[in-house]
């Protein structure tokens, strides 16, 4: 029986519809992924779902004595606590408890024979709830979550009302984990987490809590460990995708080509159409082009796909910084202190022309700094720093109070952008073109600045950025106010060949996703705050299987540290789907090459009892995929039909059983990119 529904909710602000028809079932127990660009409506889901909020129409129903705890952005707390006082008051009850137990042993000190059998009887009747409310173990479970989410005992103490902003948004997640609600409701909960505290934080969601999850959150690589379903707002509909974030990623993409298609098939129409209602409207057969005109506008009314929005790749033409030479910038053993609090010691760095550097540490510890040093802003105790003459420097940093407000999107890319080598700035539909790049469509590109969200903002700053002829970009926490799409066309914009529209300079990366270092940088540059720092040659995804394994004990602080060859990108939570799909990574293509030779009888005797596909035939196998391929081919080619797809019920019929034949494809071609690779 489900914990919670939505049943044809509708939900507006004003004429703006978030939600129209929205159902939605959560099952006890589920862990569920709510996306969607800003705005969309999901933080107005989860207030329905919370009671914070009615429906226009439709409803909202819990299970009888469902207990919900939802996160907010803004934690509401007791400015009057002490830290570990905050935390506690999800226990609550417990806490009477061991007052009332207190009493009553004091009672039972000095009590006459008559009052002795109603203490004792007492006493047991609140022992018994105090066990099976967790008794005692109550204040480990509390100094394990605090220390989870980053705390340290010398701040247990410290008053709320002396927390900052971020600690206290922490504070508010542990005493919500620690009541254990049977349907935990999460908004951006990793946004003042460090990289421990978000795997931490992964780790207690999929293996410790019981109850149900619905969580908002930017961060891929926590919806791919945690969630088992992804739930999209697109268009003030709900959509539903099985399995998690990478699985999603996939099979969203599918939903683009097929909607790509049809609405390309559409335009061919529209296109025919047109061109008979102009040769026609003034001759004989006027009264035909009359009534055809008439059911062209029904029918773009009634049954237009329209492109998907974030469909195209990025292609653009943009300015080239000029050559750096063979260094960017370098640091020689460079030290760095605040009192008795050591950031750096002995620090070696050097850049070269195209690196990409990925800088993660705790909060705290020193990373902004490290920036600050680099570029000259601050002075290091000790040490030599070099930087290019020729150096041109990108620095996104978290505040943008320099910017004009008055300027339309547009307009604010042309004049950031420089000029070419020519002397001439980017025309407008070159910056309208880069504004649609950054995902800013249509009439968005002539938003005000100031009118935007911060969201938005960041994308607009990061789009002069990555455009605006810098040999060295520095990007500070990028990703702290991007949806995912917003992250992820960043991340595509750093990673694309220059040919293609993607940035060709040195890049520093602050930043605590995962996601986002992993597809941009190469090398890793951990700082622990202590003085001690690690330079890792490899991805993020190598750095952490590393770590994961160990490994990391094997080279001694301030020592660089080598990717061997078999360190696999991990995929939290791994799917069929997940799987194929990453199949050609690097990775996979190092760890192919790793293996040793095998031949194809070694194959076919390799029986795997845990999978029963491999006691297929290869020609079996190759029949069964030709099979689902022609079942693929025979849904798209019924979804191409406008008709067809005019109807939601029909469409979302069709896709349905594309997802499943697709899930079904994945399993086999998995087993066959499994015997390809031996």
């Amino acid at each position: 029986m489900p914990i919670a529904t939505l049943t044809n909710v509708r939900f507006g602000h004003g004429t703006r519809l978030l939600l129209d028809g929205a159902v939605l079932s959560i099952e006890p127990g589920e862990k569920i992924g709510l996306v969607g660009r800003n705005g969309c409506g999901k933080s107005t889901l989860m207030r329905l779902l919370a009671g914070q909020a009615k429906p226009d129409a439709g409803s909202v129903g819990l299970q009888r004595g469902c207990r919900v705890g939802f996160l907010t952005q803004d934690p509401t707390i007791e400015p009057t606590d002490t830290l570990r006082e905050a935390a506690a008051r999800a226990f609550t009850r417990l806490s009477e408890i061991r007052h009332e137990l207190e009493q009553v042993y004091e009672q039972l000190s000095h009590a006459t024979a008559d009052d002795l059998d109603r203490l004792l009887t007492r006493q047991a009747t609140l022992d018994a709830e105090f066990e099976r409310g967790g008794g005692y173990a109550v204040d480990h479970k509390i100094d394990a979550v605090l220390h989870g989410l980053g705390f340290i005992d010398a701040q247990f103490s410290t008053l709320v009302s002396k927390l900052s902003g971020g600690q206290r948004a922490r504070a508010g997640l542990a005493r919500l984990l620690l009541e254990e609600p049977d349907l935990l409701l999460l908004d951006e909960p990793t946004n003042h987490l460090d990289i421990e505290g978000r795997r931490w934080l992964e780790d207690f969601l999929a293996d410790e809590f019981p109850g149900s999850v619905v969580v908002v959150s930017h961060d891929r690589w926590l919806l791919d460990r945690v969630v088992s379903r992804i739930v999209e707002i697109h268009d003030a509909s709900i959509r539903e995708y099985p399995g998690n974030y990478a699985d999603f990623t996939i099979l969203r993409r599918e939903r683009a080509l097929t909607q790509q298609r049809i609405h390309e098939k559409q335009q061919d129409k529209i296109g025919r159409e047109e061109a008979y209602i102009a040769r026609y409207k003034a001759g004989q057969r006027a009264r035909q082009a009359k009534g055809r005109a008439t059911r062209l506008e029904r029918y773009q009314r009634d049954n237009l796909v329209e492109r998907p929005v974030d469909f195209d790749v990025m292609r653009l033409e943009l300015p080239r910084a000029e050559r750096v030479g063979d260094i960017v910038v370098s640091a020689h053993e460079v030290s760095k202190a605040f009192g008795e609090r050591v950031l750096l010691s002995d620090f070696e760095l050097t850049l070269k022309p195209g690196d990409r550097l990925g800088v993660v540490g705790a909060n705290g510890t020193g990373k902004t700094t490290l920036l600050r040093i680099l570029m000259g802003d601050e002075k290091p105790d000790t040490g030599v720093l070099k930087r290019s003459p020729r150096l041109s420097v990108g620095w996104y940093r978290q505040t943008h109070d320099h910017l004009d407000k008055t300027q339309e999107v547009w307009t604010y890319l042309q004049m950031t952008v420089p000029p070419r080598a020519n002397g001439v700035r980017l025309s407008e539909q070159e910056a309208r073109d880069l504004a649609g790049a950054f995902l800013f469509s249509g009439r968005a590109q002539e938003s005000l600045m100031g009118s935007l969200s911060g969201g938005e903002r960041a994308r607009a700053v990061l789009a002069g950025l990555v455009a605006g002829a810098h040999n060295l970009l520095i990007l500070d926490e990028p990703s702290n106010h991007l949806d995912i799409p917003s992250a992820e066309r960043l991340e595509q914009a750093l990673s694309l060949p220059p040919e293609e529209g993607g940035y060709d300079g040195t890049l520093i990366l602050v930043s605590h996703d995962r996601a986002l270092l992993t597809a941009t940088c190469d090398q890793i540059l951990s700082i622990d705050g202590d003085g001690k720092w690690r330079l890792f040659q490899g991805t993020y995804a190598e750095f952490d299987a590393m770590r994961v394994r160990g490994e990391s004990a094997k080279t001694s602080p301030n020592e660089s540290a080598k990717s061997t060859t078999d360190s696999p990108k991990p995929q939290p939570k791994p799917s069929a789907i997940s799987k194929a799909a990453n199949t050609n990574s690097k990775t996979a293509t190092v760890a192919k090459a790793a293996r040793p030779r095998t031949t194809s009888n070694d194959r076919a005797n390799r029986a795997d009892p845990r999978n029963p596909l491999s006691n297929l035939p290869q020609a079996e196998l190759d029949n069964i995929l030709q099979t689902v391929n022609a079942k693929l081919a025979a849904i798209d080619e019924k979804l191409g039909d406008p008709e067809v797809y005019a109807d939601r019920k029909k469409t979302n019929l069709l896709l349905d059983d594309r997802t499943l034949v697709e899930r079904e494809k994945s399993k086999y071609e998995e087993e066959w990119l499994r015997r390809a690779a031996d």
